[in-house]
């Protein structure tokens, strides 16, 4: 299979997306001056925007590898809250795994932004675990689609939407129905993902989770790393992701070390939401480990060239990977 074969093969791929779900809002301007007021820039706003993050940007980033994302999670029934769904209606993405809730507000993300530089960022959130009535309502829904999903990725940001007592019911009907299972985790549920198949927590997550400070220029201390995550979680594989440094990517028998692109990084919002879709998709079509590691690692620092949150540029995914390597696989 070479790349052009590979993502042919992307398109036949559903994956079922369960997290935190939420807005991205923009504030577009320039800043000129220094308040009088207090020792902070003044914004002459140009233009404001709203985008899909969190889980959502995962489903956006699966979409346009031309996969079938099925997104679930929730939000409040507030002026976000439809925007939201107007979004996942603007980009032809299903809402029907999406639930409001009538007493929660909606994740919202304000960044200010002058000259393509980041200034304030504002979250309104409401971060307690939702509900356990909504809690058997999404797993209502996961059961019925089980068996239409290639993969599942748990896209955890600690907002709430995920108890660890639906991630258990969730990975063991994974189990069952030999759906494989990828997690990016946040600290609350960090212990919760016991049994997935892929792991991928970053350098921070790690050390507020498990107290391990890895030396991401250190091949072995990583190497340590990742059979500490092992351990832990009791995964069959851990990737992690290295900011500036690239990934890593192992399991009990084998371990690779890719080192980061060379980039003109302009901001890096959303690029774990790229790496763990890509890993999704590789993860799907049983890719080796080492070609996982591969191509999501080119694809975070893809995204990192643009300003805000956004999803891979498939194509230019593409062109890029077909100079760098040639996957082989049987």
């Amino acid at each position: 299979m070479n790349i052009e074969a590979l993502f042919e093969h992307f398109k036949n791929i559903n994956v079922l997306i369960l997290g935190d779900v939420m807005v991205d809002e923009y504030i577009w301007g320039n800043a000129t001056r220094i308040s009088p007021e207090a020792p902070v820039p003044i914004v002459n706003v140009e233009r404001n925007e709203i985008r899909l993050g969190g889980a959502a940007n995962v489903a956006l980033n699966i979409k346009s590898l031309a996969a079938k994302a099925i997104l679930c999670g929730f939000v409040g029934n507030d002026y976000y809250g439809k925007q939201f769904y107007d979004l996942l209606d603007k980009e032809n993405l299903s809402h029907e795994g999406v639930f409001t809730l009538q007493n929660r507000k909606t994740t919202v993300k304000t960044r200010v932004i002058a000259h393509h530089q980041h200034l304030l960022r504002i979250d309104a959130e409401q971060t307690d675990i939702v509900p356990y009535e909504a809690q058997q309502k999404l797993y209502a829904f996961v059961q019925n689609r089980i068996k239409q999903a290639d993969i599942i990725i748990f896209e955890d940001y600690d907002k709430g939407a995920l108890d660890q007592d639906f991630i258990k019911k969730t990975i063991q009907l994974a189990k069952e129905n030999q759906v494989p299972v990828v997690v990016d985790p946040k600290f609350r549920n960090f212990l919760a993902y016991q049994g997935c198949t892929l792991f991928k927590p970053n350098l921070k997550e790690l050390k507020e989770a498990l107290h391990v400070y890895p030396n991401p220029r250190d091949k072995d201390d990583i190497k340590v790393a990742i059979h500490k995550v092992l351990e832990a979680i009791n995964c069959e594989n851990v990737m992690i992701t290295l900011s500036e440094h690239g990934v890593a990517v192992g399991n009990r028998e084998t371990f690779y070390y890719v080192p980061a692109h060379v980039r003109k990084i302009a901001d890096v919002s959303g690029a774990g939401d790229t790496v763990i879709s890509v890993v999704a998709l590789c993860m799907a079509l049983k890719l080796p480990l080492e070609y996982v590691a591969e191509l999501s690692n080119l694809a975070g620092g893809l995204v990192c060239e643009e300003v805000g949150v956004v999803p891979i540029n498939a194509e230019k995914l593409k062109k890029e990977s077909q100079k760098l390597f040639h996957i082989k696989v049987e």
